[in-house]
């Protein structure tokens, strides 16, 4: 269904690192290598990654940010934003998923009106989303490599074996 990235959170204490590829996909063919998915917002206290459908993430970021800045805190935020998602004609159209992250939590946000936060501390949205969070966890057992490095890792890991995953990956941290 998301065929246009992979992203992943990966969270030790108050440190917070998201990864994402840069390719972006139309249907069959590359059209773009060196995308950012990831946003520093609020003053940068505010991770925002996303998947899915570049436009409809897009439009979901904006109101995201908009809503942060109404309801500072990540929680709250997001109920707002998936409330007016799932009540919008058009916006529940939207085909996406976001995955948001301060120092205190990470939330997947969906358009089925789901607001998840994961059981352990690593979160990963995309087509090549589950390979990136099994390499993680993996890396996570068994090393002790730095989190912005076992980010990159899984990453590279799910581009190899996910067609929609490319290695120009982009690091963002709190």
């Amino acid at each position: 269904m998301f065929k246009n990235t992979t992203i992943i959170s990966i969270r030790k204490e108050k440190n917070v690192v998201f990864a994402g590829d840069g390719q972006v996909s139309l249907q069959h063919t590359i059209v773009k290598n060196t995308a950012n998915k990831i946003r520093k917002i609020e003053n940068q206290n505010i991770l925002v990654g996303f998947a899915g459908s570049s436009a409809d993430a897009m439009i979901l970021f904006d109101m995201f940010e908009k809503k942060i800045k109404i309801y500072p805190q990540l929680i709250r935020a997001s109920v707002e934003l998936v409330k007016e998602w799932r009540t919008s004609n058009m916006l529940k159209k939207l085909d996406a998923l976001l995955l948001v992250a301060d120092k205190e939590k990470t939330l997947l946000i969906s358009g089925a009106g789901d607001i998840l936060e994961p059981d352990i501390d690593i979160c990963a949205i995309g087509s090549g989303g589950n390979y990136a969070l099994a390499a993680a966890r993996a890396l996570i057992e068994n090393t002790k490599l730095p989190l912005d490095t076992i980010a990159k890792k899984s990453l590279s890991i799910a581009a190899s074996i996910c067609l929609y995953t490319n290695k120009n990956i982009i690091l963002q941290s709190l």
